[in-house]
């Protein structure tokens, strides 16, 4: 068998002493007096602008709409100052991209910069595509709790499950 090594000397070294239990109250409070002063505040104002962008683009495949739309937008979206994500979803006929900025950025700058864009690229896009639409969101649009409802057999289908979950929504926003 090796040595107990560094660790192993350390551990000793704090059984031995008679200041280990005045060392673990000492860490205590000050963890405490650490909680007791950090200010906080029940709702803080973080500022994180969030932005859909929605594209529809009738009859198109996904892979149509990615092609054409959602590849050179996310492109363009980009080229923004202080975007810090772009995220796509792409679905038959349909394209919603999320631009997420810095923490901090303004929220009307933010949708100015990013309408700029778009309408300055009115041009690029093809015939058939509609007119993007721009929704801003905040921090406080994200939800706090998510739920999913599945089943594995067929006993309960899409409007089912939507029943349902519309149902467990209201119980839940009971007080």
């Amino acid at each position: 068998m090796e040595g107990i090594g560094i660790s192993g000397n350390i551990a000793k070294a704090f059984i031995k002493s008679k200041l280990t239990p005045l060392i673990i109250i000492a860490s205590l409070l000050l963890g405490l007096l650490a909680v007791v002063i950090t200010p906080r505040e029940e709702e803080p104002q973080i500022l994180v602008p969030m932005i859909d962008v929605f594209v529809a683009y009738p009859g198109a495949s996904p892979q149509e709409v990615e092609a054409r739309v959602t590849k050179p937008m996310e492109k363009l979206l980009w080229e923004i100052k202080g975007v810090e994500y772009v995220y796509s979803i792409v679905k038959p006929g349909f394209n919603l991209t999320i631009v997420r900025f810095f923490v901090g950025q303004s929220m009307e700058e933010s949708i100015v910069n990013l309408n700029n864009k778009l309408s300055s690229n009115f041009d690029r896009i093809p015939p058939g595509v509609f007119p993007p639409l721009v929704k801003p969101r905040s921090i406080d649009d994200v939800p706090i709790l998510t739920l999913t409802l599945w089943s594995d057999s067929d006993r309960y289908f899409g409007y089912e499950l939507r029943r349902i979950g519309a149902e467990l929504c209201d119980e839940i926003k009971k007080d």
